[in-house]
């Protein structure tokens, strides 16, 4: 794949890789969001064919830095999807973010997720200097909300029946995390 310099950039540790959308991850982005267990606390109900991922790719490649910052997250040495990282809704004048990430089952447990927001959120308090980024947890979502709180992210609200997943809806609790309380932890 050809380098484009809009896209965002590659960001690397000893665990993970993240890099770029692209088209040829629709196979793996499916298997992603068409498993009810990562759906369950998602704000969409699992997907059911894999035009659905090839229309979330095409929607979700072209936006670019700096309104976006979306990553496939890969393990080193192989380039294959295995979840999404990304920082979005960037607000250039209030230098804030959305922070979202999800895994494949998998993966998930083996510390993949936390090295790959480690990176997001240095490269949005870093390079992006950004002094807020935020999350949007379900309360039932416990590894996930545990994990942000792992960052120093604190739990700023209660957002009651926010969303609504194959006919139940479900509350959102909103977590901040500012620049000044970001702890750089592993």
């Amino acid at each position: 794949m050809a380098f484009d310099p809009n896209d965002p950039p590659v960001l690397e540790s000893d665990r993970v890789r993240l890099r770029p959308l692209q088209a040829s991850d629709a196979a793996d982005v499916f298997a992603l969001y068409s498993d009810p267990e990562v759906c369950r606390y998602w704000s969409f109900a699992p997907w059911t064919g894999l035009a659905q991922a090839e229309a979330w790719l095409a929607e979700r490649m072209p936006m670019r830095p700096p309104a976006v910052y979306g990553w496939a997250l890969t393990e080193p040495g192989e380039d294959r999807f295995i979840g999404t990282t990304a920082l979005f809704s960037l607000s250039g004048p209030n230098q804030r973010a959305e922070l979202g990430y999800s895994l494949l089952p998998s993966r998930q447990g083996r510390g993949l997720a936390r090295e790959a927001v480690r990176l997001a959120i240095g490269h949005g308090f870093g390079p992006l200097g950004l002094e807020r980024i935020e999350a949007d947890v379900d309360p039932r979502n416990q590894s996930s909300w545990r994990l942000l709180e792992h960052f120093g992210f604190q739990r700023e609200g209660l957002l009651r029946n926010r969303w609504r997943v194959g006919g139940e809806f479900a509350d959102s609790w909103i977590y901040g995390l500012l620049k000044a309380d970001y702890r750089s932890v592993a």
